[in-house]
């Protein structure tokens, strides 16, 4: 290989590495406006609260079941794990604190926010990306209807209100099955299991989850309905679109939870 081969090389590594960067910027740069888009449009779509309650029902609604199953296991995972580990150290009264606490600081928040983004998230893509497939936005976009306050807006609000609720169930629910192994399974005392708990768990607990799952919900959200609206007009291109939105939706999740607890913690 003589030098013009590899300076052609390294220019091609760097063109390529240049269009990566330009993509890059350019997708956080449409992120932003859509998401101001949204703000200003929601004043209109905020008017039809049924538009916001269909879309809390389709996301939230019919995300219960597998929030609530996840929820007891992970519970009863925790039970288990929880009173092995404290038997050793002959704490197991402490085991409704370790359950409470977990699930209120991280595995709530995060785990409900993982499993939003991989059953409702990828919907709200599909759905938004198979309007652009099929031209019904720039059909209303013809007729002067903002699809942004139509179609976005609602989508938006709806799974930003439904995620902190369901964070909530799945923690209420993960308690419980916590304390279905440590105290009917394993022999903990009952009134030992939730004096601990209220013991250890303070306001900053149930706001720090609170806040961690608001985080969690714009952003899933966000980026579920950027991916739709911005996904190329066809089959294979709302296809990708819905995969990047649950993968990139997820690793947002796990990179702003690590920044949250180091602030929080």
């Amino acid at each position: 290989m003589n030098n013009h081969q590899i300076f052609n090389k390294i220019t091609r590594k760097i063109a390529n590495f240049g269009r990566f960067a330009e993509e890059v910027i350019c997708g956080w740069g449409q992120l932003a406006r859509l998401f101001f888009e949204i703000i200003i449009e929601s004043g209109s779509c905020l008017k039809r609260p049924r538009l916001i309650l269909n879309e809390i029902y389709a996301s939230g609604f019919l995300s219960l079941i597998i929030i609530m199953v996840s929820g007891l296991f992970i519970g009863m995972v925790l039970g288990f794990q929880g009173y092995n580990t404290l038997k050793r150290y002959g704490s197991e009264a402490v085991l409704g604190s370790l359950v409470a606490l977990s699930l209120l600081r991280e595995l709530g928040p995060v785990v409900t926010a993982l499993l939003f983004a991989g059953r409702a998230g990828s919907s709200l893509t599909a759905e938004i990306g198979q309007m652009r497939a099929t031209e019904q936005i720039e059909a209303m976009e013809v007729m002067a209807v903002s699809p942004i306050a139509r179609i976005v807006a609602p989508r938006f609000w709806g799974g930003f209100f439904s995620l902190p609720l369901l964070a909530a169930v799945f923690t209420a629910i993960g308690i419980w099955g916590g304390k279905w192994v440590g105290v009917d399974l394993l022999g903990v005392d009952s009134n030992t299991y939730w004096s601990q708990m209220r013991e250890s768990v303070g306001s900053e607990d149930l706001m720090n989850g609170l806040i961690k799952s608001l985080v969690f919900a714009m952003l899933v959200t966000l980026i579920s309905v950027y991916k739709g609206f911005f996904a190329k007009p066809t089959v294979e291109g709302v296809a990708r679109a819905t995969t990047q939105s649950v993968v990139i939706s997820s690793l947002t999740v796990l990179g702003f939870d690590f920044i949250l607890t180091a602030f929080m913690f």
